[in-house]
């Protein structure tokens, strides 16, 4: 069977109606939010957006049929995201915090959590729950898996009969405010075990429902960009769950459970930039098109602009084609094929800062100004590199790791094959 990157005719379907939505909905939210100075105000004010999207059914589509959600695949999600983000970046991004950190009971949750933490989420009339995955540790998370006690995480889950008690301080913790700043719905945390054991030995995450006492919001983050999304702190104190709300099993399948939950995201995260330099693009074509600046022709029949929107135009195609094979790569896999995905997150996201700065040469002083939407697309770009796992710290220590593997070879990826050793 040849390879082929055609869209479905549903493919077609999610695309054109993702666009219109976010026209429609989304639109005015990207304008009004970036107006807010005050952070809890701004994040509250994408609410009825959000509403919206879930009563489209955007925020069941990464749930399995089975389990009463959409089943979408992660090319079909990717295609969406992008045209989503091309319009607004932090209401998709409130939605991908969810998927996020509902990913390890998908992932590798019993048949018994996935019945007991999924439906609220499936039959949400109200489109208003959140769930949050709290994994940095106000102390940071690059070396959350550290194999040299007492380094890692510092968040600690205590046996007490059929309890974990959780005690810790997260930040970060994106969506982890709810709407009313008194939890999200759900939190998946990161947590140890035992202080005195290394992470393959003690990691764990587990389902904290945000109801639960001793559980505070401390903080809610001010951002230079992304500011219709929100990243409290939170604290855990004393929190008690039931020792069944482990999903999967404490120590190294802990690791892999958080490895595949963010490599889920990387992959999409290229959907996002995608958007983004999409955005940057478009208005920058626009502008050279129509502008003389005082000269006699559009600024585009001069080469030095022609030749810099060709570049940008390669990196927003190059940017897409790896997001989707990327999707599909962990996706037939099962998982086991991340490689891609985590080189998504990277190159895309140092992309998106590359092209929308170059969209702003195009366009000179003036796209440093709020007359543009270029200003507004730089400070939302500038953050991919550095969330969900920095490229610096946390990706490429990744793909490091994964080239050191004894199964390792230059070709898994482009062959398809999943990997050996996860």
């Amino acid at each position: 069977m040849p390879i082929d990157f055609t869209l479905s005719e549903l493919q077609r379907e999610i695309q054109a109606n993702a666009s219109a939505f976010a026209e429609r909905f989304l639109a005015p939210v990207a304008a009004k939010v970036d107006r807010i100075t005050d952070p809890w105000e701004a994040f509250v004010a994408t609410r009825e957006a959000y509403r919206e999207m879930a009563h489209a059914g955007f925020t069941k589509c990464f749930i399995p049929i089975e389990h009463g959600g959409l089943g979408f695949s992660m090319i079909d999600i990717a295609i969406a995201a992008e045209e989503l983000t091309r319009i607004d970046v932090n209401v998709p991004t409130t939605l991908l915090a969810t998927g996020l950190s509902l990913q390890p009971i998908l992932q590798r949750g019993t048949s018994e959590q996935k019945a007991r933490f999924l439906p609220d989420f499936v039959n949400d009339t109200e489109g208003d729950l959140l769930a949050a995955f709290a994994f940095t540790d106000v102390g940071g998370g690059a070396n959350f898996d550290s194999e040299q006690p007492p380094a890692g995480i510092q968040t600690i889950a205590r046996r007490e009969g059929d309890y974990w008690v959780i005690n810790g301080q997260k930040h970060y913790t994106t969506n982890g405010t709810g709407w009313n700043k008194k939890g999200a719905h759900l939190y998946l945390a990161v947590c140890r075990t035992d202080r005195t054991k290394a992470a393959g030995e003690s990691l764990a995450v587990i389902a904290v429902p945000g109801n639960s006492p001793g559980i505070e919001v401390v903080d809610v983050y001010d951002k230079l960009g992304h500011r219709g999304t929100v990243t409290p702190a939170i604290n855990f104190e004393n929190v008690h769950v039931p020792i069944d709300n482990l999903i999967g099993t404490t120590g190294t399948e802990a690791k892999k459970l958080v490895a595949g939950a963010f490599s889920w995201t990387a992959a999409l995260i290229g959907a996002a930039c995608v958007g983004v330099m999409r955005a940057a693009f478009e208005y920058a074509l626009d502008f050279a098109r129509r502008e003389k600046r005082q000269g006699p022709v559009p600024v585009i029949e001069y080469q030095s602009v022609g030749y810099m929107l060709a570049d940008i135009k390669m990196r927003v195609e190059e940017a897409r084609y790896l997001t989707w094979k990327a999707c599909h790569y962990l996706e037939s896999t099962g998982g086991k094929g991340q490689e891609l995905a985590i080189m998504t997150k990277v190159r895309c996201s140092e992309l998106a800062v590359q092209t929308v700065y170059d969209a702003m040469r195009v366009v000179g002083v003036e796209s440093y100004t709020k007359f543009t939407p270029l200003e507004r697309l730089m400070r939302e770009a500038m953050v991919f590199p550095l969330y969900d796992g920095g490229n610096q710290g946390v990706r490429r220590r990744q793909l490091h790791e994964m080239m050191m593997q004894p199964g390792y070879h230059s070709m898994l990826a482009a062959k398809g094959d999943p990997a050996p050793w996860e």
